[in-house]
């Protein structure tokens, strides 16, 4: 680390500006937090966020984005940037990269992140694709339910499903509840086909993966897959190169085992199709919560923005956000590794 850099942590409140210089524009209300007492402690030991010096952090994560991406459109306030290091457990530079990396994604695939809001994706929504569960697990965290039975591909093509579980994740990371804990993914695979399955070849896999490993502020704990038919064998097998190891590490296979399952997540947080006793699973309700916050979601993914290389400079995409040529894996290939698995 440079000596500039460490200047920079140590004086964080102290604005890089020149004489000739005009200062940065005034920073919207002051933060105030949210979270209860218990989820205070638990930043401190799992995320080495220390109260009293949270301002001081996100000055100095404010600072490096004004001196170092002058030209990038971004959030700045104290809110928004929390995100990041508490995603990165208060490490300047790595929550700096993450900041970087959750923009060049967003600019890097136009198919996934042009007119982002609820009421474009009504069709995956209303299918019952993902949900949110009511109830958080043991630890405090959300649980997104996710089935891809649901979706028959020749309705609309796979991104939209990925359009709606980003939007999800954008709403979820609002609360600073879920920053602190993180999330849990349940994923129902029961009933899903060769055919449906060689959609999701190695090149949507890496820009996925890249985007939840790299490109977004959320702490994903666990993924706990159920129902899987030995085809899922073949759709790990395309996934788990582009894992990082502690990544790869939670994700757990149940089977048809629900009993299994429970033990991870504890039978009254979940709806009766997974053998809880939290009622039948509803979609409607969080499809409604998406829907309510339309107007958020037009504000922050349908306006105009510069053209990637034009904000981020030197800046390099995460990996598997790299462009199409670099990745040019062919459908064959795919449902060759799919059927190795019968």
């Amino acid at each position: 680390m440079s000596e500039e850099s460490d200047s920079l942590r140590t004086s964080p409140s102290v604005a890089s500006l020149s004489e000739n210089e005009l200062p940065p524009p005034p920073e919207p209300p002051g933060y105030v937090c949210s979270l209860t007492e218990d989820l205070v402690t638990k930043a401190r030991e799992e995320l080495q966020e220390k109260p009293e010096w949270r301002l001081r952090d996100v000055q100095a994560l404010r600072d490096m984005v004004r001196k170092e991406y002058p030209n990038l459109s971004t959030s700045l306030d104290d809110a928004f940037l929390l995100r990041f290091l508490r995603a990165r457990k208060f490490d300047y530079d790595r929550a700096l990269q993450l900041l970087v990396n959750y923009h060049s994604c967003r600019r890097s695939w136009p198919e996934v992140f042009s007119n982002l809001r609820p009421s474009a994706l009504n069709d995956v929504l209303s299918s019952g694709f993902l949900t949110v569960l009511p109830h958080t697990d043991p630890r405090g965290c959300h649980v997104l339910c996710i089935r891809p039975d649901r979706w028959i591909p020749s309705n609309y093509p796979i991104t939209e499903n990925i359009r709606a579980i980003y939007l999800t994740l954008e709403k979820l990371i609002q609360s600073e509840e879920t920053q602190v804990n993180g999330i849990v993914i349940l994923a129902d695979y029961k009933g899903v086909s060769l055919s449906k399955a060689s959609h999701f070849g190695p090149f949507i896999a890496k820009k996925v993966i890249g985007i939840l490993q790299d490109g977004f502020p959320i702490r994903i704990k666990a993924v706990h897959v159920v129902n899987e038919p030995r085809i899922f064998k073949g759709i790990f097998a395309i996934i788990r190169p582009f894992l990082k190891e502690k990544i790869a590490n939670r994700f757990f296979l149940h089977g048809s085992d629900l009993n299994s399952l429970h033990t991870s997540l504890p039978r009254n947080i979940l709806p009766k199709e997974y053998g809880g006793t939290a009622g039948e699973l509803d979609t409607a309700t969080w499809h409604a919560v998406l829907l309510a916050s339309e107007e958020d979601f037009v504000r922050e993914f349908c306006q105009p923005v510069p053209a990637c290389n034009s904000i981020l400079g030197h800046a390099q995409l995460p990996e598997g956000l790299t462009s199409d040529a670099q990745c040019d894996d062919s459908m064959r290939a795919v449902k060759s590794q799919l059927y190795s698995c019968y």
